[in-house]
This record gives C-alpha cells, sequence and structure tokens, in this order.
C-alpha cells in the first residue's frame, strides 16, 4: 500500500477542483437527507464548529513554520 504513503504537492488551482468536487457531494448528500440533519442540526453545527477551528490552527501554524 505504499500508494498511501506518497506525498504530494498540489497547487491551489488543482485544489479548486478537488474542493468543488467534495462540496457538490455534501450539497446531494444535504438535500438527499434534509429531514435527519434538520433533526440534528446541532450535533452537525458543533462538529463543523471544532473542525473548522482545528483546520486553521494548523494552516496557521504551518504558514508560521514555512517563515
Amino acid at each position: 500500500m505504499n500508494f498511501l504513503k506518497m506525498k504530494t504537492s498540489w497547487s491551489n488551482a488543482e485544489f479548486i477542483i478537488l474542493k468543488l468536487c467534495v462540496a457538490s457531494a455534501y450539497v446531494l448528500v444535504g438535500a438527499y437527507f434534509r429531514n435527519f440533519f434538520r433533526q440534528n442540526y446541532l450535533p452537525v453545527l458543533i462538529i463543523f464548529g471544532i473542525t473548522c477551528t482545528w483546520a486553521v490552527y494548523l494552516w496557521i501554524r504551518k504558514m508560521r513554520s514555512d517563515n
């Protein structure tokens, strides 16, 4: 399974395609399961807040280490 250990470098333009793919999948899942997400709105919002804060922290730490 060396495929999972390989490292690559993506440009911002190439990464946009991946982001659009994931975002469209989220929209499709949200449209299909709208009643489920309406009932579980608060846990999903809490998970979003935690992961968003974590991602911003990792991004800032990476930006500081590059300088």
